[in-house]
Order: structure tokens, then C-alpha cells, then sequence
């Protein structure tokens, strides 16, 4: 019995060896600190405590970080493609993804995304989340309700005075939403997601919305 347990154990070892050496420890480890990078001054973002002098501070400091982080994950694009989970596991396989979700290369790289998800590289909620930024940013409406945006407030002169709330950006077929989460690995419905960002859900189409005059993208996350 000590034999089998023995070579059980040994074989438990090897296993678990070879699945080790199959990440890229070297690129997993950059990854790790790209991922700091990308939250550095982002985490002191989200407090209404913030003026609008110490945001625009905070987000001309994170745009240069930003900046780089971009170049250096298109670096690892040409010489490997997509870093996902089978070269540096998990959470690694979703730094790149957020690189690109905060820089101006959604368009450009969304093919990619959607490929490593169809793959298993990466969380298909999270091409999902990306989908629907490349939609708003398009004017269009978006598929899974991940996106919010602000109404701005304005003054008897139509000078914008600040923002009046906010709201989910319209969504296509609304009706089949919570499906379409379902299927694409959230765990919230839109009407929860919503209450998460602090919004009342309500419908709204796109002509409504354009009715507001000017809506600026609410970013999540």
C-alpha cells in the first residue's frame, strides 16, 4: 500500500511540475506589475471627495502610464499574441485585456479579445464587457448592459452646470439581456449590475438618450 501511495504521490508532483512549467513565469511576473501599473492612480479615482483639479491630476498622471502600458502589451501581441491562461494562467490572462480596455486600441484589438475568448484564454464577460465599450463608443447601443452614462445638467442658459445622474446606455433587445449575461458568464442581471453602479435600470433607446443633448461614457470598470 505504501508503493501506490508513493507513486501516486510522485505522480501528483509531476503532474502538478509540468503545470508549472507550462506559464511563462517571466511574462506572468510582468504582467503582474502592468496590472499595478494600470490601477495605480485609478484607485484613487473612484471617491467623491475628489476636485475636478485632483481628477484631472490623477488621470494626466494614469494616461502616462497608460501610454506605456500600451506599448509594451502590443510588444507581447507581435512576439507571442494573446498572453492568455495556457501561457500565463490566472489572473494574468486578463492584464492585456485591460490595457487595451483603458486605452484607444478597442477597436483595433477587439478581434483579438474575442478571439482568446472563443479560445478559453480569457473570460468570455469580459470580451463581453469590451463589445459593449466598442458599441457606445460607436453611438450604438450596446449587447450586454455593462456600460452606464451620465445625463449632464444644465443652467437656464444651457451652460452644463455638472451631471443630473446617470444611466444604462440603451441596449439592444433588452428584452433577452439577462440571457445574453447569462450565457457570457455574469453572475448579476443588468437590473443588479445597475443597483451595483448605483443606477436605477430603466429602458432607454437610443433616440431618448440623444434627447439628453450631450452623454458622456460612464467607464466600468
Amino acid at each position: 500500500m505504501r508503493k501506490y501511495t508513493l507513486v501516486i504521490a510522485c505522480a501528483i508532483v509531476s503532474i502538478s511540475s509540468v503545470a508549472q512549467k507550462k506559464y511563462d513565469a517571466r511574462l506572468r511576473k510582468q504582467l503582474d506589475s502592468l496590472m499595478v501599473e494600470d490601477q495605480r492612480y485609478r484607485q484613487y479615482m473612484n471617491t467623491d471627495a475628489k476636485s475636478r483639479e485632483a481628477l484631472d491630476s490623477l488621470w494626466a498622471l494614469q494616461g502616462r502610464l497608460d501610454s506605456l502600458n500600451v506599448v509594451f502589451i502590443e510588444q507581447v501581441f507581435k512576439a507571442k499574441g494573446y498572453p492568455g491562461e495556457s501561457t500565463v494562467g490566472k489572473p494574468a490572462n486578463e492584464t492585456a485585456w485591460y490595457i487595451i480596455q483603458h486605452s484607444e486600441k478597442i477597436k483595433q484589438y477587439f478581434p483579438m479579445m474575442k478571439e482568446a475568448g472563443e479560445k478559453g484564454e480569457l473570460p468570455q464577460r469580459l470580451v463581453a464587457m469590451m463589445e459593449d465599450r466598442l458599441l457606445t463608443e460607436d453611438d450604438k447601443e450596446q449587447v450586454y448592459g455593462t456600460q452606464a452614462t451620465s445625463i449632464p445638467a444644465f443652467d437656464s442658459a444651457g451652460h452644463q452646470t455638472g451631471v443630473k445622474g446617470y444611466v444604462i446606455w440603451p441596449i439592444k433587445d433588452p428584452e433577452h439581456v439577462n440571457e445574453r449575461r447569462k450565457k457570457a458568464g455574469f453572475a448579476e442581471t443588468v437590473e443588479q449590475n445597475a443597483k451595483d453602479m448605483g443606477i436605477e435600470y430603466k429602458k432607454m433607446t437610443m433616440e431618448e438618450l440623444r434627447a439628453t443633448r450631450q452623454a458622456i461614457i460612464y467607464r466600468q470598470p
